[in-house]
């Protein structure tokens, strides 16, 4: 008798979801799917608008990760004006998205995973969340709100609001930074290191503890993708795309932004809102790539810092050739907080930022743009067609989720083979299945919507619908 296991919503992760887990008559895993369950619709109420006005509209799109829609956005409005932007202009950009990693990341680490790695899978699903980890190690939970803290008031003193800042535009950027900016970060850049690396520490500590969940936790072969600079260097916002397989072969480099539908094609399921797109050489859907810091660190061969080169080489050793085990997406964060840091480091020393000359004026003189960044949890893409009055014609935006949404599915059903067995629902075994996910810290805020308050609701049926068990979460 078949049997199905549904969890609505998936908790503690940025926006709305669920998962269903299809058991066979056994009582065995025969499938499993995540999915994306409203719909946002950005790419078509866009349409008609000035793409000037873009960089403030599809910031709405996310109150987490609003920096990388706001330099997409502003990234695709440079090509259709056709201009370079300055380098005080780019170099200010990059500092405010380095801002944005080092809060997404600590939010992710600290907030959302921590919990599980240190008060345990099985604990209390009530206290098991940033308040029970604030009571169990108030220094540690402390810490990792102040890193959080460090990045969002980068990119408060440039653009004036930690959320949603009218500030990169097409051309450049609205303002510099003041020194008494720099003086702020300078100041609190000890602290965000200190941190950094004691979180890298720590979890480099706990490897041997969570050795089941690495080789279970979505470890499978597969396509990585992100930008990387000209030497193949660790990029967050330039360069261009590089596709590596499995074995860390690389199958495709330095596709510009303009041509990245020559690799990267989009399929859509019945059952999500959310897009799967696919490396075209390979079809779909076998070719399922992953994007953010696994991607990213998997595609780059060195670090611009010698402190992050060596973390780099480090992650590297783990494996012959790509790091292929999701979990390792958290390893993988730290490692990105600490060349953010050190990146910022250098940027505040740079009197570039400082200059006003920071924004390039002239008018439509492309009618595409393409803009390509990369968002803490992967690249983005805003791809614009205006007409000859700059109002848009066509918008596609593909976002980090949805590049990782095919690996999502694959990571649920890994798990959920190892861990669902029969009738009865465990606690712990929810929470790996969702924890699956969360090693991807997908933001479904980019594809989603959140409608009220959903209750947590896990439910086993038979095939004639009757309930075999049932598990609640308020």
């Amino acid at each position: 008798m078949s049997q199905r296991i549904v969890i609505d919503p998936v908790t503690r992760i940025e926006g709305h979801a669920k998962i269903s887990i299809q058991l066979d008559d056994q009582g065995q895993v025969e499938g499993a799917r995540f999915h994306v369950t409203e719909f946002r619709g950005f790419e078509k109420f866009c349409l008609g608008r000035p793409f000037w006005e873009m960089p403030g509209i599809t910031a709405r799109i996310c109150g987490i990760c609003p920096i990388s829609h706001i330099l997409g956005s502003a990234k695709a409005g440079d090509a259709i004006l056709s201009v370079k932007v300055s380098p005080q202009a780019n170099k200010l950009r990059r500092l405010m998205n380095l801002g944005q990693f080092v809060q997404s990341h600590a939010l992710s680490f600290f907030h959302l995973s921590a919990p599980d790695f240190l008060l345990g899978w099985d604990s209390d699903p009530a206290t098991r969340n940033v308040f029970g980890l604030i009571k169990a190690n108030p220094e540690l939970a402390r810490k990792g709100i102040r890193l959080r803290q460090f990045g969002q008031e980068i990119i408060s003193l440039l653009g004036g609001s930690k959320i949603h800042p009218a500030w990169a535009v097409p051309g450049g950027v609205r303002g510099p930074l003041t020194a008494e900016g720099i003086d702020w970060i300078k100041g609190r850049l000890p602290e965000a290191n200190e941190t950094a690396e004691l979180a890298l520490t720590l979890f480099k500590g706990m490897m041997d503890k969570f050795k089941a969940e690495t080789q279970i936790f979505g470890n499978f072969p597969s396509l990585f993708m992100s930008l990387v600079g000209p030497d193949g260097e660790w990029e967050h916002h330039d360069g261009a795309l590089r596709f590596v397989d499995a074995a860390g072969n690389i199958l495709a480099d330095h596709v510009a932004a303009a041509d990245y539908q020559t690799v990267i094609g989009e399929a859509v399921e019945p059952w999500s809102y959310l897009k799967f797109p696919y490396f075209k050489l390979m079809g779909y859907p076998a070719g399922g790539y992953r994007v953010g810091p696994l991607a990213r660190l998997n595609c780059a061969e060195h670090m611009q810092t010698p402190r992050a080169e060596r973390e780099l080489q480090e992650f590297k050793s783990l494996s012959s050739g790509s790091v292929n085990n999701t979990f390792l997406y958290h390893y993988a964060r730290l490692v990105e907080i600490i060349a953010a840091l050190d990146t910022i480091e250098q940027l505040v020393d740079d009197p570039d930022i400082l200059s006003d000359m920071v924004r390039a004026d002239a008018g439509v003189n492309n009618l595409r743009g393409v803009g390509i960044t990369e968002a803490p949890r992967g690249t983005l893409f805003h791809d614009y067609t205006v007409n000859r009055d700059g109002l848009l014609e066509h918008v596609n935006l593909i976002v980090s989720t949805g590049q990782n949404n095919l690996a999502m599915n694959r990571t649920v059903e890994q798990i959920a083979r190892h861990y669902v067995h029969g009738e009865k629902i465990e606690e712990g075994m929810l929470n790996r299945v969702e924890a699956g996910i969360r090693c991807y810290d997908p933001c479904l805020s980019c594809s989603t919507h959140a409608v009220g308050q959903m209750p947590m609701e896990v439910s086993l049926l038979a095939a004639d619908g009757s309930v075999l068990d049932t598990v609640a979460r308020a």
